[in-house]
């Protein structure tokens, strides 16, 4: 049985591909900030993760560690923003904690797991299109700036990621769910989490190009 690690598995698109790989007979070790989460299957455990937190990551893969000897496929959707949609303005205490978990933490999981990554394991991390460089703000405000910072800095640590891994047969790909309804994304986002759940799945399913940007899997501009 193949084993997938996803981060933020309590809500949202986690919870939502937490759902889809148990159906498709994976075994599943989510994270949760809280620990809990209100899915009960005998293939899946939750473990507690803060992001922002360096000890709770060292715990949190001290756990993984002791439940499984390997893993397939890492999901990296944990994340926050703390921005309102019309804020433009930087503020430095905000973009501070938004690296914190969208960036450092996550990289700091995904380092300390590295060595479980089966040969042609994946490690997918849920970006943004709010991240991508080749945005254009001229009829657009550069609204929730550490948000698009934090995702835009995040795809730069999947492609050296993706160098460093490639001898390694692991892939390594960022991916913009779209905008889906979630606590992040709003009641008025047009995708629900299980579409976006969907398309994650069949990316982390199917051999693909490392280092690369998707979205529906379609690559997408950096």
């Amino acid at each position: 049985m193949k084993t997938v690690v996803i981060t933020g598995t309590s809500r949202g698109i986690g919870r939502a591909l937490v759902t889809k790989f148990l159906a498709e007979g994976y075994k599943v070790i989510g994270t949760a900030t809280s620990g809990k989460t209100d899915i009960t299957d005998p293939k899946f455990e939750v473990v507690k993760l803060d992001l922002s937190n360096p000890k709770s990551i060292t715990e949190a893969v001290k756990t993984i560690n002791n439940k499984t000897d390997k893993i397939d496929i890492l999901i990296n959707s944990s994340g926050i923003n703390l921005e309102d949609w019309d804020v433009t303005n930087m503020d430095v205490l905000i973009l501070r904690k938004t690296i914190e978990v969208n960036l450092i933490g996550l990289i700091d999981f995904t380092e300390r797991l590295i060595s479980k990554i089966t040969k042609g394991g994946q490690i997918i991390n849920i970006s943004s299109r709010m991240g991508s460089l080749t945005k254009d703000f001229t009829d657009n405000p550069a609204d929730n700036p550490s948000y698009r910072i934090s995702k835009t800095a995040l795809n730069m640590y999947t492609k050296t990621l993706a160098a460093r891994l490639k001898k390694q047969d692991i892939t390594v790909s960022s991916v913009h769910p779209g905008w889906v309804k979630t606590y992040l994304g709003g009641e008025d986002a047009p995708r629900q989490p299980e579409e976006a759940a969907e398309q994650i799945f069949k990316l982390a399913t199917t051999p693909h190009t490392t280092g690369k940007f998707w979205y529906d899997n379609e690559e997408f501009p950096w």
